[in-house]
């Protein structure tokens, strides 16, 4: 703030300098020094009023109304080959030139969202950056997995958490729900370790989606924006994405594909923890934390026992196992 504050008095000292030049060429120093400024001033005040336009923003209203010269100086062109008169298409280019610049800094303003050759977005496509970016959704910040995952390289490109994102953990480090309350501070903590990590790249996407409400539909609006991949844990947001072609990275997807491969048949040993949903059922738990249901194992709560595989059944929600008991 100190250095903004420098550049504005320096400013208005070189407007004023510059008004007593210049009315001093016409002997009029007290009245040039004042209108300096008053002119800086006025544009300091200008300025102050633009502090929340993002550069986005502006560098869209650069690029249409650079469309919008163009396509007026066209269009101009094109009008010139009739036999108008001089002073007629003299006044037909200005014309021109002000409707055209004026709906292409409009429309470009507009659709600044889906606007892919502006400076935030370019800064995104590096060709160092041969992965391309991967969007982290809330879930999958509070998991934290995914910062171990990064640090093997088996997730390669640079994460992005958008500005709503962050604004969802807020919420729910905020929120009267203990559980909630919980699971936003992790959130937000985990983030935290992720930016002082120099093995990970990651950084905030400060620029919103107005036209849409809900963060699940900003996600995968800006995924498509970006041609990003979307990391998550919720099973329907990767639903939602895949259905409108954007690439999914799920990390339970991940894990299940890792866990270790058990067949009908074969016996292991395994500690019977509770018990399960259905009468004399027992429950128990893979080193993964795949869970294993034994029939007539609820007699054994607390022992570690053999077991013979019966069935494994992979569910969305991952795989589950089914054995007996060995006598």
């Amino acid at each position: 703030m100190m250095t903004l504050l420098f550049i504005r008095v320096f400013f208005l000292v070189l407007s004023s300098a510059a008004g007593y030049l210049i009315g001093n060429i016409y002997q009029q120093e007290l009245p040039g020094l004042l209108i300096g400024l008053l002119s800086g001033s006025f544009l300091v005040m200008i300025e102050i009023m633009l502090k929340r336009v993002s550069v986005r923003g502006l560098s869209s209203v650069v690029c249409g109304l650079l469309f919008g010269i163009i396509m007026s100086k066209l269009v101009a062109d094109i009008l010139a080959l009739l036999p108008l008169g001089v002073a007629f298409h003299s006044s037909l280019r200005v014309v021109l030139t002000l409707i055209f610049s004026y709906l292409g800094a409009v429309i470009a303003l507009r659709g600044k969202d889906e606007f892919n050759l502006i400076i935030p977005y370019v800064r995104f496509r590096r060709t160092d950056l041969k992965e391309g970016v991967v969007l982290l959704d809330t879930s999958a910040i509070i998991d934290g997995r995914v910062s171990d995952i990064c640090r093997s390289h088996f997730l390669a490109g640079r994460l992005v958490v958008p500005r709503f994102v962050l604004h969802e953990l807020q919420r729910l480090a905020d929120s009267q729900d203990d559980l909630k309350r919980q699971r936003g501070r992790r959130g937000l903590e985990i983030l935290r370790n992720m930016q002082k990590d120099p093995a990970l790249d990651i950084r905030v996407h400060d620029d919103d989606l107005p036209g849409e409400r809900e963060v699940d539909l900003k996600l995968v609006k800006l995924a498509k924006i970006m041609e990003a991949r979307l990391c998550t844990l919720d099973f329907n947001l990767s639903r939602m994405a895949a259905i409108q072609g954007v690439d999914v990275l799920n990390i339970n997807d991940l894990i299940s594909s890792v866990r270790p491969v058990v067949f009908s048949g074969e016996v292991i040993e395994l500690h019977v923890s509770k018990e399960g949903k259905e009468e004399s059922q027992g429950v128990g738990y893979l080193e993964d934390g795949t869970m294993v249901v034994v029939t007539d194992g609820r007699r054994y709560i607390g022992r570690k026992i053999k077991v013979a595989i019966s069935s494994v059944l992979q569910t969305q929600a991952g795989r589950m196992i089914f054995a007996r008991a060995e006598s």
